[in-house]
């Protein structure tokens, strides 16, 4: 871990800014924002116009002059004034004003895994540019495996993958820090652009907007297992005409469709493998892989690693939020480091002694 906790403990909020969603967690309040990343401006007067659910709405339905915007992309901040606003927004005046009594307020946020110094200076300005005096970096990988209970700190192996909306991470874990670790560039929303150019192509079908989330609507049931349902009904726009139409998609090729994209993902994973030490590879058939993110939902995801490694795969319990809920639980300080004693055990008496001597004289 780059960060010591000591640092994160003075942290008082946590952001993690996502391509798909933005999470923020407030020491002491719990997570107070989960909204889309999504802002809609107006062109010709530059006034914000809607943040967060409303304006993922409004995509592909709003009149010339407003402009729906996405000001992180892959993790990254592309736009860092419109992040701000639409940071500023989400929080609200009244979270904002609690934030600013902080005399020297410090924040935390997560970052990719190996991400580039300028996508790193990105996340700083933003948050920066909310009142934070000092912002501390962490990586979304450690965030995410002390979010889902991963004893990440222990030297024993543990293997995350975070599923996001336009990046897959994969890496073992050991002792706090990163062994190994792969970022795969396929995510969520190259799958469901998958699906899009497979209704396209075969059926000659437009769905109507990019916000509409053609996974759910393709794979109902069990989705990518063969146990799941034969076929199932889509509406769209025919390519030919511009008329409402709908099809009968055979849910069989919709998952050959699918799995081309998330070859790259095991791919990936395959790497990683290699390139671990023997002896952690040994605890990883045990403890098996932990899936995290939005897109660790995708039904019969976990069953295809586990034919693809031979390795048990567990779904975390709030997938999605464990990002955000790892950083504020370092903020809040529930992890402890795993302490090492070289001197032996009477030493470390003996400084618990002289503790417990200070804080009675101090009462």
């Amino acid at each position: 871990m780059t960060v010591s906790l000591d640092q994160l403990r003075r942290c008082h909020v946590a952001v993690d800014l996502g391509a798909a969603r933005t999470r923020v967690f407030v020491k002491g309040a719990g997570l107070v924002v989960d909204e889309p990343s999504v802002a809609a401006i107006n062109t010709r007067t530059g006034a914000l116009i809607a943040v967060g659910a409303l304006a993922e709405k409004m995509t592909g339905r709003t009149p010339d002059y407003i402009r729906v915007v996405r000001p992180v992309s892959g993790g990254t901040v592309v736009d860092i004034e419109m992040a701000q606003r639409m940071l500023r927004h989400l929080l609200g005046e009244k979270l904002r004003r609690q934030l600013r009594r902080k005399p020297r307020l410090r924040a935390a946020a997560c970052t990719p895994h190996d991400s580039d110094p300028l996508a790193q200076r990105a996340a700083v300005e933003t948050l920066v540019g909310l009142g934070a005096r000092r912002v501390e970096l962490v990586d979304t990988l450690i965030a995410a495996a002390v979010g889902c209970g991963l004893p990440v700190e222990q030297p024993t192996a543990t293997m995350i993958m975070v599923c996001g909306a336009a990046t897959t991470q994969v890496a073992v874990l050991s002792l706090g820090a990163i062994v190994t670790a792969e970022r795969i560039p396929v995510g969520g929303d190259a799958i469901d652009h998958a699906i899009i150019q497979h209704l396209r192509h075969h059926h000659e079908l437009m769905l109507p907007s990019q916000s509409v989330r053609p996974l759910q609507l393709a794979l109902s049931g069990n989705g990518l297992t063969p146990h799941g349902p034969a076929s199932t009904e889509i509406h769209g726009r025919d390519v030919a005409t511009g008329l409402a139409r709908s099809v009968t998609v055979d849910t069989a090729a919709v998952r050959e469709a699918i799995h081309t994209p998330l070859t790259a993902v095991l791919d990936g994973l395959g790497k990683v493998l290699r390139d671990c030490p023997p002896d952690l590879v040994a605890d990883l058939a045990d403890r098996g892989i932990m899936m995290v993110g939005g897109s660790a939902l995708l039904p019969g995801l976990d069953q295809m690693l586990r034919d693809a490694t031979g390795m048990p795969v567990h779904i975390a319990e709030r997938p999605d939020v464990c990002a955000v809920l790892g950083l504020g639980a370092m903020l809040e300080g529930k992890v402890q480091p795993m302490v090492l004693d070289p001197l032996g055990d009477h030493r470390g008496l003996a400084d618990d002694r002289d503790r417990e001597l200070a804080d009675d004289l101090t009462e």
